[in-house]
Order: structure tokens, then sequence, then C-alpha cells
């Protein structure tokens, strides 16, 4: 048996905290298995979500100051973790997928920021980082790069959705795996619930309170992303500048850009599974289930809305997958770059090969 215990960190697009896991992965008879031990997650201060926010229209100046400055306050967190739970002496290394600023693969580069260097320095242990830019160098999307562990660590699941900034789904046939993204889900989301006074909407109350705004719901499921075949991914720039801008046009209550746009992410869904079904050649949805994970998989009014609109079966597993998936996938992209073994799929993105992706630094 092969094993380790690994720290992984997610900084999402939706700037809800810095997500830090302790995972152990174990190996036997070819197969994973993996347990999340100590979780917790790190509100960010108002001024670092609003330092944050600016960065892409900053100056590179500002950009690479940030990168350091919160590298270090990554480690320093890292640190107050490791001691808290008593892990100095059994933590093999960290995995970090940084927060990211800039995706544009078709112009060939990507930016998470959060200096790998200075997350080891910190804490005196190996930092694996940057696990976007060789996909990006070998021509691929860059993104996802979670499916590795839907394949690996969730292998019953014919489909895993992960709710987060962005909604994605991967899909799996025989031993190849795709993956892509569908469309914004709680950026958006959050940043309606947000003029109401709301971090986010719980259970998506408000906006089963509302009602669907049939012109703006055709406006946003319009949109060139939604019918361009994959591997695709997206920028938090879509969010910016196509959907915010849609949903201004609009002057109807938040309540009901809250119900809209879910109606949206539900159709999305939709859309895409058939887009899967239909370049597969299945028949519809298989008899399969889906995996539901990330902050939108607590919005329990999104769930019902996406089994209704595409007669599928949702799972929502235990609070800390849902809560630590992309964190867990992290460490475990960590635990796959240490080993030199890949951990980045062309199938998924689009490249002209599979990679290992990641960066290393050692303290």
């Amino acid at each position: 048996m092969e094993r380790y215990r690994v720290i992984g960190l997610m900084s999402g697009s939706s700037l809800d905290g810095l997500d830090i896991a302790c995972c152990t992965f174990e190996k036997e008879n070819n197969r994973w298995s993996f347990r999340i031990e100590q979780t917790d997650v790190v509100v960010y201060p108002d001024e670092w979500i609003q330092d944050i926010k600016a960065l892409p229209i900053s100056t590179a100046k500002k950009l690479w100051e940030t990168h350091a400055t919160l590298g270090t306050y990554f480690g320093e967190q890292v640190k107050l973790f490791v001691e808290k739970n008593n892990l100095s002496e059994v933590v093999d290394f960290v995995g970090s997928h940084g927060h990211t600023i800039f995706h544009f693969p078709d112009k060939k580069f990507t930016t998470q920021i959060g200096d790998g260097a200075a997350i080891a320095a910190m804490v005196n242990l190996p930092v694996v980082c940057d696990f976007r830019s060789a996909d990006i160098a070998d021509g691929g999307q860059g993104t996802p790069i979670v499916p590795i562990a839907d394949k690996l660590l969730f292998p019953d699941y014919k489909y895993c959705l992960n709710i987060g900034g962005i909604a994605n789904i991967s899909s799996k046939s025989n031993e190849t795996i795709i993956a892509f993204d569908i469309c914004p889900a709680n950026q958006v989301l959050n940043m309606l619930a947000n003029r109401l006074g709301k971090e986010y909407d719980k259970n998506g109350a408000m906006a089963s309170g509302g009602q669907v705004c049939s012109e703006l719901l055709e406006k946003l499921n319009a949109q060139g992303y939604y019918a361009k075949m994959y591997p695709k991914s997206l920028d938090n720039s879509f969010s910016r500048e196509i959907i915010l801008p849609l949903l201004e046009e609009h002057s109807i209550s938040t309540e009901d850009k809250l119900c809209t746009f879910t109606e949206h992410i539900a159709m999305q869904m939709k859309q895409h599974l058939y887009l899967i079904e239909t370049h597969e050649g299945l028949p519809k949805h298989s008899g399969k289930k889906m995996l539901a994970t990330g902050g939108g998989a607590f919005n329990s009014y999104l769930m019902e809305r996406i089994e209704k609109v595409t007669g599928i079966t949702v799972e929502v597993p235990e609070p800390e997958i849902v809560k630590f998936k992309e964190a867990l996938a992290i460490a475990f992209m960590a635990v796959l770059r240490m080993r030199n073994e890949v951990n980045v799929l062309r199938s998924v993105t689009g490249a002209t090969r599979d990679s290992v992706g990641g960066a290393v630094y050692r303290p």
C-alpha cells in the first residue's frame, strides 16, 4: 500500500474564502482511496476581496505584488492550520491551486496568484502549484483540471458536476473522461444575493420566491459559448462582461433575476448533457447518476430545478466532500505530480497530450 497525507488549497472564483483540506490518499491493488481528515475555510478580509477583484484592470506591479503577498497569506493560514490540528510531523506536502485572475487559453496564458515559493518557505514543506500552464502550453484549455480526481477517486459515477463560481461537468465513458465548463453559477448567484444583503441565497430561498423572466432567460441561453462543442472553458470575464450587463438590462426584482438565472443553469445542464450524449451516441442520460459537489450543491432549489429540467438523478454526498472536493482534487493532483504521473487529461482539455502539471517549490 502507498500512502500520502497532503494539504490541498483552493480559492474559487466566487471569492468566498480559502478552502483548506488535509487528505490521506492510499493506493492498493491499483485503486486509489481517500479520506478528508481535517478542514477549514478562511474567509477573506473585505480589503482582500476588493483588491483581488480589481486585479484584472490593475497594473502589472500590483498583480505581482499581490501574487507575493497572497502566497505569504496562504502560507500563514496553512501554518496555523497545521499547528491547530497537530499536523507538523505527518503532512508530506501541499498542493495549491492559487486564485485565478486571467484565463485565456486561446492566447496561451493563464494566471493563478498565490506564490508557491512563499507558501513553501512559510510552512517548511514542498508545495505543488501552477497546475494549468503545462496543459495550455500543449494547446489545451487548461481547465477543468479536477476530472483526474473524478476518474480515479469517484469511479462509480458517470457524471460529476461541480457548482462553484462556474459550473463544470465531467463524463466518463469506459477509460475516457471528458469535462468542460458549462456556465457561470455561484459568482452570479452570490452577486445577486449580495444586493439583498445576503452573502449567498441559502437553499435558493430567494430564487424560489421569484418568477422566471422569459425574455431574460432567452437572452442568457442564446450566448454563443453554449453552442460550442467541448473542450471549452470560461474565464471570469464572461460573467462580468456578458452576463451581468444582460441582467442589468432588465428592470425586474433581484428575486426574479435569481430565479431566472437558476433556471438558466438548469437549462444549460440539460443542453450540455444532450451535447455529451449525442456526441457519444448514448441514449438519454443512460440511466446514470450524477454526483453534485461545490457550494451550489447546498442550494436545494437549484438541485430541484436541475433534476426537474434534466430528468436525471442528482446525488449530493456528505458535506465534507461537497465543500472540499476541489481542495481534495488539488491535493490529489499534487500526489500525482510528485509521483511524476499524468494529472491533466487531454481528453478533457483538448491538448496535444496528457501532462504532468504543476511547479514544485521545496523549502
